[in-house]
């Protein structure tokens, strides 16, 4: 007689399965996606985040004693309530400020730039964080009334000192009006106390005085001076159109005495606006807090400025940087408003850091359970594919040699099922998966 296959191996009738509470392999393996998911959303992020601001910076200021330099000593007054350094360089004046800007060599990451005078400097990388304070154009002259600045082709002209911003000015207006050097007008290099005082004892006939020149005590002096005219710039509109820096401001009349009513009419100037230009790789953080101590340094009222007009978002040669855009619209970030300046820096790259990260992980995780339950179910199911096919072939008229062979595939089914490591909570598939080799036991040996 033919043993059957259940007498051909008792391989079926060992049950070694073994039920855990959690497979920590097949959980470990789940977590798998999700954590390289996680550690790819972590690296982006701070190779994305900002790193800390530094804690000291330079500044390229001006001539000591200039109105560049007194400006950036108070800033960095300012800055150092904060935990920041501010190195102040002393310079010539604007033209030298953005030329060590524009030289990557020069360890510089900012400065006070009057308007007018990068020409011919590469400025690319360059950026402003606004505009500071207007820098007036102010032209005292002797002799019979002028009406602009063509009427002085013969005269001596004090133009300001080599390398000053001033002076890059003052020659480019004078260009346009025909005079240039070389010519018949003689270009003298003074400036401030020394072009006014040279004015008033006749060494000069014109001073052109421009930004640190052009201050109160200066203008006042010479208005007050018999025989000293400071010109109505009648084409001031003209000037703000040809020239994209320049600005048109209207000294009124008895500004500088009213019991004298000097001067005796509205006075039309030009003026450019200083800048403060930075390198485009400026941290955020600092951006801000500069524009906030450019706003505490200028933002007072004067002769020429209503009281919070600077810092402005008003640029001309140098584009506003993003940062500098988002701070005029908005001001101020939440955590630098509420929060001392590096605690706030300290939580904003820690939330850019987070905030991605968690996006990112909390679907990568929900899928965690859902990989879990296929990767155990999966252990389940694969035994159906060859239960299925012995089945088949079981019913296809199989010799017995051939059934005997399919019983001992059916063997080797059941002996690994009994040898299964599963959950739990899987108990009830794992039965199930029991009574359909069962079944399919049974029907081969109807079969025979």
């Amino acid at each position: 007689m033919t043993p059957t296959p259940r007498q051909h191996s008792p391989a079926h009738q060992l049950l070694r399965a073994r039920f855990v509470a959690i497979s920590w392999r097949d959980l470990a393996v789940s977590f798998g996606p999700a954590l390289v998911i996680a550690l790819a959303a972590i690296w982006l992020a701070v190779w994305l985040v900002q790193p800390a601001p530094p804690r000291s910076i330079t500044l390229s200021a001006g001539p000591m004693g200039s109105t560049f330099w007194v400006s950036a000593q108070k800033y960095r007054t300012i800055l150092a309530r904060n935990g920041i350094t501010l190195n102040v360089l002393v310079s010539e004046g604007s033209l030298q400020n953005v030329q060590r800007l524009a030289d990557r060599k020069q360890q510089v990451d900012l400065a006070l730039v009057q308007g007018g005078v990068s020409s011919g400097v590469a400025t690319e990388g360059l950026v402003s964080l606004g505009s500071v304070f207007y820098a007036p154009i102010a032209v005292y002259y002797r002799g019979k009334e002028a009406h602009g600045l063509s009427d002085f082709k013969t005269s001596r002209i004090a133009v300001g000192r080599e390398g000053s911003g001033a002076r890059a000015l003052a020659l480019t207006l004078l260009k346009a009006n025909g005079i240039e050097p070389g010519g018949s007008a003689t270009l003298i290099s003074v400036d401030g106390e020394q072009a006014a005082q040279s004015l008033v004892d006749g060494k000069i006939d014109v001073a052109i005085l421009a930004g640190d020149s052009a201050t109160v005590p200066t203008m006042s002096k010479l208005t007050r001076t018999p025989g000293v005219h400071l010109l109505d710039f009648a084409q001031a509109d003209a000037y703000t159109r040809r020239f994209l820096y320049l600005n048109e401001l209207v000294l009124p009349s008895g500004v500088f005495d009213l019991g004298k009513n000097l001067p005796a009419h509205p006075i039309h100037l030009i003026s450019p606006t200083v800048e403060l230009v930075a390198r485009d790789g400026l941290h955020p953080a600092l951006s801000d807090l500069l524009i906030e101590a450019a706003r505490e340094v200028h933002g007072r009222a004067s002769l020429l400025q209503r009281a919070g007009q600077f810092p402005s978002a008003q640029v001309h040669e140098f584009p506003l940087s993003d940062d500098a855009t988002r701070y005029y619209a908005s001001g101020k970030g939440f955590l630098y408003r509420h929060l001392p300046f590096w605690l706030a820096s300290l939580a904003d790259r820690i939330l850019v850091l987070l905030v991605p990260v968690i996006v990112v992980m909390i679907p990568a995780f929900r899928l965690v359970p859902s990989l879990y339950s296929w990767r155990v179910k999966s252990r389940i199911y694969r035994w159906y594919g060859a239960l299925i096919g012995i089945e088949r072939a079981a019913l296809a008229d199989a010799t017995d040699v051939e059934k005997a062979e399919l019983a001992k595939r059916l063997d080797h089914i059941e002996a690994a099922v009994n040898k299964m490591k599963m959950p739990l909570a899987y108990a009830d598939q794992f039965y199930v998966l029991r009574e359909h080799i069962g079944f399919v036991r049974q029907r081969l040996t109807d079969t025979r």
